[in-house]
């Protein structure tokens, strides 16, 4: 189904009962029908929710396809200003997301923590057509989410894999279906406390730092710096292992090669425990809302199958959210450059 970057733009509809709803999406029909999930229950309805009436003004998105097929949904804080609409927002949340987002003293900080776990759970009911309060979620061994699907549930036969980042301007969140997914964002006008030069002999591999060093512009250096950072940055992420479990400087990313971002284990690097890394992932850097960096890694089971010298790319669809109330694709647009 082709879809015209510039005409898709999706209001939510009045939170009135109706029947099963159609969206029209340039000239196509996408049926909207909601299926709850079993062994999920509808949590009870809280007071100032409406409960499936919200839930159902969620348009539902292109299904995901491919494992290299990549969908990304971001909101910027700054534009949510109505407090009833944050109160709806964390209405949706669990109540130790309540807590955790409660124990932060700034407001701004508690506000980006409702909002990203709000922007989480919406993007997984657009994906599941699950009342987005009913998920709940498991952490790895190293900290990083997971949903918690009942062990007979069917819903998770072919499981979609989620991260997200943020930054006081921004949130974004990234699924991809059957493929490992880390996403990272950083602001393009982020100014390093320490010179670049030291911040990249401490973190990155001798390479990078080479690769730096030949930047004699302060500024593009700085802005080099910070793509490196966010696609291994996503990269970790993408492992689920944190910084402790796959160290930046275990592992060097190549940026301006002949077949694209690559990725190899550090020269050198004699440290054992690094076994898990590998060439079999895909990358993508671009610029996002024309203010910061996005890079996403998924993973690529079939390029362990046999070297490919010309994978192929990542299928990077962004939507611009502000949940239950107006959904805009911008792949394709000025808000979505791609870098590499």
């Amino acid at each position: 189904m082709r879809h015209h970057h510039h005409l898709l733009r999706c209001r939510a509809m009045p939170l009135l009962p109706s029947p099963p709803r159609t969206l029209r999406v340039s000239g196509s029909l996408v049926h909207h029908r909601l299926v709850r999930c079993r062994g999920l229950p509808i949590p009870p309805r809280t007071p100032g929710v409406s409960g499936g009436r919200l839930f159902a003004s969620l348009p539902l998105p292109p299904p995901l396809r491919s494992p290299r097929e990549v969908h990304i949904w971001y909101l910027c804080p700054d534009e949510l200003k109505n407090q009833s609409q944050l109160n709806m927002y964390e209405e949706l949340l669990s109540p130790s997301e309540r807590e955790y987002a409660d124990s932060m003293k700034a407001t701004m900080l508690r506000k980006d923590a409702v909002l990203s776990r709000a922007l989480l759970r919406t993007t997984l009911s657009r994906c599941y057509k699950i009342d987005p309060r009913s998920f709940e979620f498991k952490k790895n061994k190293f900290g990083k989410p997971e949903v918690l699907w009942p062990h007979d549930d069917s819903t998770a036969e072919q499981p979609l894999h989620f991260n997200i980042s943020h930054t006081t301007s921004l949130i974004a969140c990234g699924i991809a279906i059957n493929a490992r997914i880390g996403i990272d964002i950083e602001e393009k006008k982020r100014n390093t406390t320490k010179n670049i030069s030291s911040l990249a002999r401490r973190y990155f591999t001798p390479s990078e730092v080479n690769y730096l060093s030949e930047v004699s512009d302060s500024d593009a250096q700085r802005k080099e710096f910070l793509k490196l950072w966010t696609l291994k940055e996503a990269y970790v992420k993408a492992l689920g292992m944190g910084f402790s479990g796959a160290p930046f400087s275990t592992f060097s990313i190549m940026l301006n090669t002949s077949k694209g971002i690559r990725i190899s284990k550090a020269l050198n690097d004699s440290r054992t425990g690094c076994d898990h890394l590998s060439e079999n992932w895909l990358f993508t850097l671009a610029e996002l809302n024309s203010s910061h960096y996005m890079s996403v890694c998924i993973e690529d089971s079939s390029r362990s199958q046999g070297p490919e010298d010309s994978p192929a790319p990542v299928g990077l669809k962004v939507w611009k959210t502000i949940p239950f109330v107006e959904d805009t694709l911008v792949s394709g647009t000025e808000a979505v450059k791609l870098i590499a």
